[in-house]
């Protein structure tokens, strides 16, 4: 039986909300049918005050064995690096982030806020929040680059805002089954089986990407024209299969017609929030967007975009929505 320890460092528990939700498999079935023993989590465990602190005393000291060590929300540093704006268990959660990662079997990260610091981040970062590897693109973070857990692997990354919860119980899973030199991690530490493609692929609004047709009033994603252009879209440039892996089986941002934020990227959130980089695509001269599809760069992209117009069918150009 694999053991699993969830800790919540500094975020708003939106990893937990879809933890709860996943349905392949269920939260209820990491326990019931693949025999997971939760040894304590912040939303589900029956332990509280001294009980609690024994649970953590015992798996930072290695009495009680962790195979799966999860933590959700950014590592806070302050103030001035005592780590005294996060108290959990009467010390701040990075001393038991750092002597718990030293002995577990593996150490994921979920969410954005785990994985890159998140928005908590965003500068001026007045809490000093970092990223148990990474604080936004760069390598190192709180545990440092050269981290490893027992099992000889880096953090493995699960990022979102919040991580999808099926990709959560996946990756679980795989762990407590013994499979995890299976997983390959990408240059970002994340599973490759689900951030390999992009979140366009399987956008229902693909084809007017293609022939580069915007839509000029926010809400009409559903309807007509790509959100890239004009309203901050990152799907061309973001890894994730969100609209291969449904949210509740039926949606996702883009098919809602929302912009995709790139919540699965280290650079979130892309512009830190800075006024005008929020639903809005930066551009270049006015024309160019910014920040190109990935693999593309801006000259060949300019001639695409021009090719792409001049060839558009008129039903492009027109309103799909149909009652």
């Amino acid at each position: 039986m694999a053991t699993l320890l969830w800790l919540e460092g500094g975020s708003c528990s939106g990893n937990t909300m879809s933890f709860l939700n996943a349905e392949e498999p269920t939260a209820v079935d990491l326990v019931t049918d693949f025999g997971i023993e939760v040894i304590w989590h912040p939303s589900l465990g029956m332990e509280l005050g001294d009980g609690v602190q024994e649970i953590m005393r015992d798996c930072a000291s290695g009495a009680r064995p962790v195979d799966i060590f999860v933590y959700e929300g950014s590592v806070l540093m302050g103030p001035n690096g005592s780590g005294r704006y996060d108290m959990f268990a009467n010390r701040p959660m990075k001393d038991w982030v750092s002597e718990i990662s030293a002995r577990a079997g593996v150490t994921v990260a979920v969410g954005d806020c785990s994985c890159w610091g998140g928005i908590p981040a965003v500068d001026p970062n007045p809490s000093d929040a970092i990223g148990l590897q990474y604080l936004k693109g760069n390598h190192g973070g709180f545990l440092g680059k050269d981290y490893r857990s027992t099992l000889g692997l880096p953090v493995v990354n699960i990022p979102g805002c919040p991580a999808h919860p099926d990709w959560i119980t996946q990756i679980v899973v795989a762990l407590a089954a013994g499979r995890a030199g299976d997983i390959t991690l990408d240059e970002f530490q994340r599973p490759s089986t689900f951030f390999t493609t992009f979140t366009q692929t399987g956008c229902t609004r693909v084809q007017f990407y293609e022939y580069k047709q915007s839509t000029m009033s926010f809400g009409e994603g559903t309807r007509t024209g790509c959100l890239f252009y004009e309203f901050g879209c990152r799907g061309p440039m973001t890894h994730s299969p969100c609209n291969r892996i449904l949210w509740n089986r039926q949606s996702s941002k883009t098919r809602a017609g929302h912009p995709c934020t790139g919540c699965t990227e280290p650079g979130y959130p892309h512009g830190d929030l800075e006024k005008g980089t929020v639903f809005k695509t930066q551009k270049v001269a006015g024309v160019i967007p910014k920040d190109e599809p990935a693999g593309m760069d801006a000259g060949s992209y300019m001639a695409l975009a021009g090719l792409s117009r001049a060839v558009a069918p008129q039903w492009s150009k027109e309103d799909m929505f149909v009652v």
